[in-house]
């Protein structure tokens, strides 16, 4: 059994990384695509969430020691993500497509990393439990 968990290829914590840039690279592209005269900062929330979960990642490379306590932080941001694109589904409101699309965004992504974050957790009790009975 191998000792690091990783999904297509990839470790958790250049998931994070990935998602993150992904992230700021849609909030700055919301921004500037706004129609208004006075674009609202708020279209880069996708991009301050991406901004801390992309440092998130470089912190548990950075300091592979603390990685759990990253990772776990990053699973936390992205339980935020989720509640906070939730607002969205009272369609009926009057948010522009753009609105929209941000949340879903940040709900799909969110969703993304919560489920290979279990999948990674459940791997580390596994291999956790596999090399106690070894012992």
């Amino acid at each position: 059994m191998s000792t690091q968990f990783t999904f297509l290829g990839m470790s958790v914590p250049l998931i994070a990384k990935i998602n993150g840039l992904m992230l700021i690279v849609w909030g700055l592209v919301a921004y500037f695509l706004q129609t208004s005269e006075n674009p609202s900062i708020t279209a880069m929330i996708p991009a301050f969430f991406g901004f801390f979960l992309l440092l998130l990642g470089f912190l548990s490379l950075w300091n592979p020691g603390n990685r759990h306590h990253y990772m776990h932080a990053s699973m936390v941001l992205a339980l935020v993500m989720i509640l906070g694109g939730v607002r969205v589904f009272p369609i009926d409101n009057e948010m522009s497509n753009l609105a929209i699309s941000s949340h879903l965004i940040l709900i799909f992504s969110g969703v993304f990393f919560i489920f290979i974050g279990v999948k990674s957790f459940r791997f580390a009790r596994i291999a956790e439990s596999i090399g106690a009975l070894e012992d």
